[in-house]
């Protein structure tokens, strides 16, 4: 489908306010799945065609082109958490190793394809054992431990990760919607309100305490917004309505402020409470005589 160029210069893009003159790329998120991994899903696709002979050569081919696959699918997964990983302060090791079953699979596979071509054990598993390595050299391993969890609270910790998940949930499902709307302005004005939002998130991330305060921004309204991007991508990517670009163009700007101003209001709570904590301890080490310049 075509779509209308949108930028500043552009005709649509002469009303802009004053919020949109910040980049739209930035704070954006890279997909981390590249190349270099989606080309695993090339040789299970060859080795399926290859294997048109025998029954027997076709099983074996087509059981490995499976397990190939789903090594390749389990690789992007945890490409995914492991960026999620790093990007977050906090945060759990992943519960499934999948780079490392990734692997596993990917030598299986590759040992199924060179028993089909050669059916001497010692060579498939040399072959097998080879792919292996060189995939965890490649792609390396996961995360195998928590960060920044030292002296945090476990239990709201598991609170706080669940609600970022349902977070994302939804600012996934807004991405989904607005891209069937096929408006890059709108898709970019999105990704700017999602950044709003993820500013909120690291904020809880650093201080489980601001959950209480943020929860309902991170769960109803968000909910709220996905709801609102999928009914207008419904009734935009049918009658081109400006009036309902429009109108959620300036939803959206409603809600950024508003979780700006809940970010930053978090923030100056958290300062509060570092002051108060700062005149504590200045209060008890005068009180065992510690005198401070």
């Amino acid at each position: 489908m075509a779509q209308r160029f949108g930028g500043k210069y552009s005709p649509e893009g002469t009303n802009a306010s004053s919020h949109e003159e910040r980049p739209a790329f930035q704070g954006a998120r890279v997909d981390p799945v590249g190349a270099r991994s989606n080309v695993l899903f090339v040789p299970p696709v060859i080795l399926a065609f290859t294997s048109l002979g025998g029954a027997t050569e076709l099983a074996i081919g087509l059981v490995g082109a499976a397990v190939l696959i789903l090594g390749a699918w389990l690789l992007r997964e945890g490409l995914r958490a492991e960026a999620a990983w790093q990007e977050r302060k906090v945060a759990r090791r992943p519960a499934l190793p999948r780079k490392v079953l990734a692997a596993l699979l990917v030598g299986i596979g590759t040992a199924l394809a060179a028993w089909k071509t050669d059916p001497a054990l010692l060579a498939s598993v040399i072959f097998g054992v080879a792919a292996t390595g060189l995939h965890l050299a490649a792609f390396g391993l996961d995360p195998m431990r928590d960060k920044g969890m030292e002296g945090i609270d476990t239990f709201q910790q598991d609170r706080v990760a669940k609600t970022v998940d349902e977070a994302e949930h939804y600012l996934a499902g807004m991405s989904d919607a607005v891209r069937r709307a096929g408006d890059r302005q709108v898709e970019a004005r999105v990704e700017r309100f999602q950044t709003k939002v993820r500013e909120m998130i690291r904020t809880v991330e650093d201080d489980p305490r601001d959950l209480t305060a943020a929860r309902k921004y991170l769960g109803v309204y968000l909910m709220g917004a996905r709801d609102a991007s999928v009914k207008f991508a419904d009734v935009y990517s049918r009658s081109r309505d400006p009036g309902a670009r429009s109108d959620f163009m300036m939803l959206l700007t409603d809600l950024e402020e508003s979780f700006n101003a809940k970010t930053q209001k978090l923030l100056l709570d958290d300062n509060s409470d570092l002051n108060i904590e700062i005149e504590v301890l200045r209060d008890r080490l005068q009180q065992e005589g510690v005198r401070l310049g």
